[in-house]
């Protein structure tokens, strides 16, 4: 009896300490290669991880963060957020969660926003499977921002965006990739 509980424990502690991620499959190899050769894919995030501060570890302190959150991890999964390319043009809405080193001023976002064409926009192939974009953005609202953009996607069709601005404190976002819906095109 105490051989089959041991097992049982065993069993479920290896069932959850599975990955809930999507597994590397060829079809999802193809899908990515896909979508870089055709400029074409969207990154919708589900966590943002800001560079941790006294005044992020601050608020997180006083327990200003949505539950499964911190103060260098919060959940975005319910926030409208996106990062699009389509063939020369990028497109991005993302929530900005740290430390701003120049005043936003009236009628800016609080996020972070651009869209055009991007300036030096590097499309490379990574390890196993996985792909580097880099490229430079003004943002969409001010002239005095602008970010440094490196997006990583890896076969499983999960992403790692990193931004550096030029007035606010560094941030990453992490999510998954997909080709853009029609309807968004």
């Amino acid at each position: 009896m105490l051989k089959i509980l041991l097992l049982g424990t065993i069993l479920i502690v290896f069932v959850a300490c599975g990955s809930g991620n999507p597994k590397y499959s060829e079809e999802n190899s193809r899908a990515l290669r896909s979508m870089i050769e055709n400029q074409s894919l969207e990154i919708i995030s589900n966590r943002a991880l800001p560079i941790m501060t006294s005044a992020m570890q601050q608020l997180g302190n006083a327990g200003l963060f949505i539950n499964g959150s911190t103060a260098g991890s919060i959940d975005i999964s319910t926030h409208s957020n996106y990062l699009r390319m389509k063939k020369d043009s990028v497109i991005a809405s993302l929530p900005f969660y740290g430390e701003r080193q120049f005043g936003g001023g009236y009628n800016t976002s609080s996020g972070i926003e651009f869209e055009g064409v991007p300036d030096d926009l590097q499309i490379n192939k990574g390890k196993e499977s996985s792909y580097e974009i880099r490229f430079n953005m003004a943002d969409k609202n001010s002239n005095t921002d602008n970010y440094r953009v490196y997006i990583k996607l890896f076969p499983n069709l999960t992403s790692t965006i990193s931004i550096n601005s030029s007035s606010r404190s560094n941030i990453q976002y992490r999510g998954n990739v997909h080709a853009i819906d029609s309807d968004k095109q």
